[in-house]
């Protein structure tokens, strides 16, 4: 992004906390990225300095920090004049402040707008990648940018190295029972092991009874979060505390602290099988090549449900049939139209054949750029 106007940043990002911490950690991420992936100078801004100190709290003591190469701001109601960057990305539709947007149309050489859309996997995504969309005032046009699973698309965030980082640890027994020690659970060995990290799920109890009655020792790692109190509903107790357990028949359930990005997806890899939500955490479970479920974001007149038929649609293909039907059945069953504890044994029988396909999913995704390197290369090209 060479120019003679250059501010002191490279790229702006604007994040407004909406679900929780899924958008603050995919612009965490995108900040992350592109500072230490491509040695630009990346200011990130939140509006929600708690969230945010939550998932970075060893770089969040003060406003303004600089951790892992970001420098990190509170985007609050009295926003400062600063001078945009070369590069300004308004992620999922934030809408910047006035304030900032007549300073961007004020430079001799305006910044290259990018809205960050949310990822889907639906067919209309591809042609609305990288559509303009001028300002109805200012002399300045942002451009549409999906991340996605095509060429068509900007792709995913993946880091350089993740899928080799990724293999080493589950290559290594030794790494996974540390890792497990480390966050507190000293009995992994022997039991199927999974993660539920989930918006809340009234449904819940009949899923548990199912593991508590089941075949299989199930040893269940609830990271802290919205499913929590519906995991200790089942077991009759108001909620948990990090390294709470309970235990009914089968199932053994520990609630863990909150953990930073990194080791989470070290959770992941460690898993048999992953409960996910939102988006962060979606594309974090196909990098780490297990079995998954994903509770997606419900939205009005269940407008959801076309994006999740999309992702499964694509997801399944070059899957055996009776693993690609109950994938879809327990997927369904698990966002609310089924009941998942009946589509359950089917799901799990198929666990293997799923557990080889993901893999394949994963490594034929790492076949396309990431997200913050496509996003480089168009700001780099573009010309407005």
């Amino acid at each position: 992004m060479a120019s003679s106007d250059r501010s002191a940043f490279d790229w702006d990002i604007f994040c407004r906390v909406v679900d929780n911490f899924g958008d603050i950690g995919v612009c965490w991420r995108l900040a992350r990225g592109l500072a230490a992936g491509h040695g630009l100078a990346v200011r990130l801004w939140v509006d929600d300095w708690n969230s945010f100190r939550r998932l970075c709290p060893a770089g969040a003591e003060a406003d303004p920090a600089t951790t892992e190469g970001v420098d990190v701001r509170c985007w609050n109601s009295s926003f400062p004049a600063v001078v945009p960057a070369a590069a300004v990305v308004e992620a999922f539709g934030c809408e910047l402040p006035d304030s900032y947007l007549a300073a961007m149309a004020a430079r001799p050489r305006q910044p290259v707008w990018i809205n960050l859309e949310y990822l889907s996997a639906e067919a209309w995504v591809e042609d609305c990648h990288l559509m303009r969309s001028p300002h109805p005032r200012l002399p300045i046009v942002k451009r549409f940018f999906f991340p996605g699973f095509s060429p068509r698309t900007g792709g995913l965030l993946r880091e350089p190295g993740l899928l080799e980082a990724r293999d080493r640890f589950q290559a290594d027994a030794g790494a996974r029972a540390a890792f497990l020690r480390g966050l507190g659970v000293p009995d992994a060995d022997g039991r199927r092991v999974m993660s539920l990290f989930a918006y809340e799920q009234p449904a819940l109890d009949g899923l548990l009874a199912r593991w508590s009655g089941g075949a299989d020792d199930v040893l269940l790692l609830v990271p802290e979060g919205r499913i929590v109190a519906d995991v200790a509903r089942y077991f009759g107790v108001g909620g948990g505390a990090p390294g709470t357990r309970f235990a009914r028949g089968r199932l053994t359930a520990q609630v863990l602290p909150f953990i930073d990005q990194a080791r989470y997806d070290r959770l992941l890899w460690a898993c048999d099988l992953n409960f996910v939500r939102g988006e962060d955490s979606f594309v974090r479970a196909q990098w780490a090549g297990r079995p998954f479920v994903w509770h997606i974001y419900r939205q009005h007149e269940e407008a959801h449900r076309a994006k999740l038929d999309a992702f499964v649609g694509r997801y399944v293909a070059g899957m055996d049939a009776a693993a690609s039907a109950s994938l879809r059945a327990f997927w369904l069953a698990w966002n609310g139209w089924g009941a998942a504890a009946a589509e359950w044994d089917a799901f799990s029988a198929c666990l293997p054949a799923i557990s080889t396909h993901a893999r394949r999913w994963a490594q034929a995704l790492a076949g396309s750029a990431d997200l913050a390197s496509a996003l480089v290369q168009f700001s780099a090209h573009a010309v407005e």
